[in-house]
C-alpha cells in the first residue's frame, strides 16, 4: 500500500541542514543545537491544550482512573519511560500510569517490523488492560497517523474515555480522533524524517508536563518537593530525609526519627513534625484530606517557614 508522507511536516526537508554532511564536527553540532532550541517554543504554543489534558488526567486519577500511553517506536518508548518513572517519584501504584508500545516488550529495545501498522493490536492491548471510561488514553505519534495508535484511540473513544493525541503535525488523523489534540510542530528534522530528534524531544517535554502536572494536582507535590517519593535505594532514602528537613526546617535527627516512625512515608513524617502528631494521627488526618499536606496544615493552623 502506497503511503503519502509528502504533506507531513515531520517528513519535510530542513533547508538549514541540507549541507550538514560537509561541515566540521563542531559546526555540525551547532546546527543540531540551533534546531533543538526551537523545540521549547513549539511546546509553549500548545500549553493551553497541555493544561486541558493535565486537568483531564488528574480528574481521572481522583476517580480511580488510569493514564495509558500508547505509541510505536520512539513514541512508545517515551511513553513507557514516563510511566515507569511515576511509581518511584510519586509513590503511585504501578498500574496507575501504563505505557503501551506496538510490538510489546521486545519493541522497547529493538524494532519490531510492521507492528505499528496493526490497528487491531492497538485495540486488543487496551482490552487486555480492561480499559474503561474512567481511564485516559494518550496516543503518541510524531506523524499523527500510526495505525496501532489509532486503533487504540478508536477503541478508547467507543468506551467513552477521554482521548488525547500528541503529534507533531497539525490536523492529523489522530488529532481528529482526539478530545484534546496537542500538536507541537517543530518543523523538519536535521536528518530528514528522523523524528527521534526534535519531534521526540517535544513529545518528551509534553509527557513530562502531563505526568508532573497531574501529580501536582492530586497532591503528590508540596511546594516543589516530591513528598510521595519512595525510598527504593540509598540515594532516595537520603532524599526523603532532605525533603522532610526542607519542608519543616527540622534537623536531620528529627527527620530520620519521624520517617522511621511512619514507615518512611514523607508526607506523614512532614505532618508529624509540623503538626506535632503521632504517626497514626498524621496518617489518619492525611487520609481525611485526600493526601494534601496544605489542607491538613490549614486545618491545624500550621505552616512551615516560607510555605504559603
Amino acid at each position: 500500500m502506497k503511503i503519502d508522507l509528502s504533506t507531513l511536516v515531520t517528513e519535510s526537508r530542513n533547508p538549514d541542514s541540507e549541507n550538514i554532511d560537509t561541515l566540521s564536527t563542531l559546526e555540525m553540532l551547532k546546527v543540531i543545537n540551533a534546531e533543538d532550541k526551537k523545540v521549547a517554543f513549539a511546546v509553549e504554543r500548545v500549553l493551553p491544550q497541555v493544561a486541558e489534558a493535565v486537568d483531564a488526567i488528574s480528574a481521572a486519577f481522583t476517580h480511580e482512573g488510569r493514564l495509558i500511553y500508547c505509541g510505536a517506536g520512539t513514541s512508545g518508548r517515551l511513553g513507557i519511560l514516563d510511566a515507569s518513572e511515576c511509581p518511584p517519584t510519586y509513590g503511585t501504584p504501578r498500574e496507575q500510569v501504563i505505557g503501551l508500545i506496538a510490538g510489546g516488550h521486545t519493541a522497547i529495545l529493538q524494532a519490531v517490523e510492521n507492528a505499528e501498522d496493526n490497528s487491531a493490536q492497538g485495540e486488543q492491548d487496551l482490552r487486555d488492560l480492561n480499559f474503561n471510561a474512567n481511564d485516559v488514553l494518550v496516543g503518541i505519534a510524531a506523524s499523527g497517523r500510526t495505525p496501532y495508535v489509532m486503533g487504540a484511540m478508536r477503541y478508547a473513544r467507543a468506551q467513552g474515555a477521554t482521548v488525547i493525541a500528541l503529534t507533531c503535525n497539525q490536523n492529523s488523523e489522530m488529532s481528529q480522533l482526539a478530545d484534546i489534540a496537542i500538536e507541537p510542530v517543530v518543523g523538519g528534522e536535521v536528518v530528514t524524517g528522523s523524528s527521534r530528534m526534535k519531534a521526540a524531544t517535544a513529545q518528551k517535554l509534553v509527557l513530562n508536563m502531563l505526568s508532573t502536572g497531574a501529580m501536582i494536582r492530586i497532591g503528590k507535590v508540596y511546594g516543589n518537593l516530591m513528598v510521595d517519593v519512595e525510598a527504593t535505594n540509598a540515594k532516595l532514602a537520603q532524599r526523603q530525609i532532605n525533603i522532610v528537613m526542607q519542608a519543616t526546617t527540622c534537623n536531620h535527627q528529627r527527620a530520620s526519627e519521624a520517617l522511621n516512625a511512619c514507615g518512611h512515608h514523607c508526607k506523614t513524617a512532614i505532618v508529624m513534625v509540623l503538626a506535632n502528631l503521632s504517626a497514626t494521627e498524621a496518617s489518619a488526618i492525611l487520609k481525611h484530606n485526600n493526601g494534601f499536606i496544605r489542607a491538613v496544615l490549614s486545618g491545624t493552623g500550621r505552616q512551615s517557614d516560607g510555605e504559603n
